[in-house]
């Protein structure tokens, strides 16, 4: 990468970016946040220069810098996404660990967010904007479409699919060949072994439906 990149979001998943640049040795420019508490304050010498809307700095994006988005909100992760399309006409940059594994057969969209001990297999289909946390397993023929968070330590078996805006907690076992469907949840260390409907929330061993 040759540009330096502009992280929006300074906390959570914005701070482990930072981490996962520097191990790529990809120069952070600064980040966007729209925590007054936190502007002008620095993250490991990285400042933090000020809100998301910041014309000052998000003009810089598309012409010298690349722009990774990292916040936790979905609402939010959306908006800011859609303005770096619809204003500055640049996908986000992937963020992508050094130790993380990403087989040469596996397809890779933009935005993405995959930590340290990650394994994406061969054939997935890893859509747009996705969180995959430290030591996720993606096996293989899977498809995970925009938008998702696969938790620490999950392992999603072959041929799954997860659709858009979907959650799994962490520790989540996902048994092959099962969908997950449009912004369904899964709760931490859950055995999900039968499909999920849409926005249906599941916990448990095995993974059932829950209203809480």
């Amino acid at each position: 990468m040759e540009n330096p990149v502009l992280i929006l979001g300074a906390k959570g998943i914005g701070l482990a970016a930072l981490e996962i640049f520097k191990s790529n040795n990809v120069t952070v420019f600064g980040f966007l946040d729209d925590d007054n508490k936190l502007h002008g304050k620095e993250i490991d010498e990285v400042t933090v220069l000020g809100s998301t809307d910041d014309e000052g700095f998000t003009k810089l994006i598309g012409k010298k810098c690349e722009a990774f988005v990292a916040v936790e909100n979905q609402k939010l992760k959306q908006s800011l996404t859609e303005f770096l399309l619809d204003m500055r006409k640049i996908m986000p940059v992937n963020a992508i660990h050094a130790k993380a594994y990403l087989s040469k057969m596996a397809l890779i969209g933009h935005g993405n967010f995959v930590n340290a001990g990650a394994s994406i297999q061969a054939g997935v289909k890893l859509g747009n904007h996705c969180v995959v946390h430290t030591n996720a397993v993606i096996d293989h023929e899977s498809v995970v479409e925009d938008f998702v968070q696969i938790g620490a330590g999950t392992v999603v078996g072959s041929a799954v699919t997860i659709e858009e805006g979907a959650f799994i907690g962490s520790g989540v076992t996902i048994i092959s060949g099962i969908t997950i469907g449009k912004g369904a949840r899964v709760g931490a260390g859950s055995v999900v072994m039968a499909p999920v409907k849409a926005k249906q929330t599941v916990f448990g061993v095995p993974a059932v439906v829950t209203t809480v």
